[in-house]
């Protein structure tokens, strides 16, 4: 028992209970103007820290094997969103019976028409890019290589061109670079009348030709 002036008494129970009391309202005050986030909250959070984290750095693949134009208009976007460094890299694959310094007017005139698409794409999105065409023995680890110099947050890859016909779209070289890259992978497919990557606008008045079957 406590004596106060003025004939006031008080326990230490009935101080500690009160000071309790203050401090569940304050709590449920708290609580009720901070509501805990939902789990669909958390997770859209989550994705969205993904993604920035995904999207920091993109290089977009081409090679004599690997057509990745459709990907272009989706890896310009995204660098635009994002607002993220974009590279389209042309790998011209050098055989071993050739030197180092060997010219190959065919690949090399593929490469520039190539980037140059890529460029215009690029341009349509209203997003800066920077190519390169670089000549290596191993596409796989002049890729990683570049991937690692960039430091890359994204490597976009379109389908194997010579695959289609074997049923396949996707090469050796392409699971290998998936395999073994420190950043993510981002492989697309084209499909038979697919057009949504390729972002193509319709011209006006044209009527689009029904899906076949």
């Amino acid at each position: 028992m406590i004596q106060l002036g003025g004939g006031v008494q008080a326990t230490v129970v009935g101080a500690a209970a009160a000071v309790v009391i203050a401090s569940l309202i304050a709590l449920t005050f708290w609580w009720m103007l901070h509501p805990p986030a939902s789990f669909v909250e958390k997770q859209a959070k989550e994705a969205e820290s993904e993604l920035e984290r995904m999207v920091g750095s993109i290089v977009v693949v081409f090679t004599p094997e690997i057509a990745s134009s459709h990907m272009m208009a989706l890896a310009a976007k995204l660098a635009r969103g994002e607002r993220s460094d974009l590279l389209a890299l042309y790998v011209v694959e050098l055989p071993y019976t050739l030197p180092p310094d060997a010219e190959m007017p065919q690949e090399e005139r593929s490469a520039l028409d190539a980037l140059g698409a890529a460029e215009t794409i690029a341009k349509n999105n209203g997003i800066s890019i920077r190519t390169e065409i670089i000549k290596a023995r191993s596409t796989k680890q002049a890729v990683l290589d570049i991937a690692k110099r960039e430091r890359a947050n994204l490597l976009v890859l379109g389908d194997y061109r010579e695959g289609k016909y074997l049923g396949s779209p996707l090469s050796r070289t392409i699971e290998e670079i998936a395999a073994d890259a420190k950043c993510d992978v981002l492989i697309g497919v084209e499909g038979k009348h697919g057009t949504l990557l390729v972002g193509e606008p319709e011209t006006e008045g044209e009527v689009s030709p029904p899906p076949a079957f």
